[in-house]
């Protein structure tokens, strides 16, 4: 099931991605976010993945964001 879900996130890193200039603001990239998130949390990781796309704005700062141990729709909190 987790090989189905990521199959169309490699398509876009693959095939639409390279087209488009480099914008993420986030490490890792939301697609490699979502990847990850899908391996740890399943069907749940693409709500995840999503909402970081959402995220993912010109009226966020952006940085480190690695995809938690616990699902949860929120952005994690930076300890700077």
């Amino acid at each position: 099931m987790k090989r189905l879900l990521i199959v169309p996130v490699r398509f876009y890193q693959r095939h639409i991605s390279p087209l488009t200039p480099p914008s993420c603001r986030y490490h890792p990239t939301c697609s490699n976010y979502m990847i990850d998130a899908i391996e740890k949390h399943g069907l749940l990781g693409v709500l995840m993945g999503l909402a970081r796309i959402l995220r993912c704005n010109p009226f966020v700062p952006g940085g480190e964001d690695p995809v938690p141990d616990y699902f949860t729709l929120k952005r994690n909190s930076r300890s700077d």
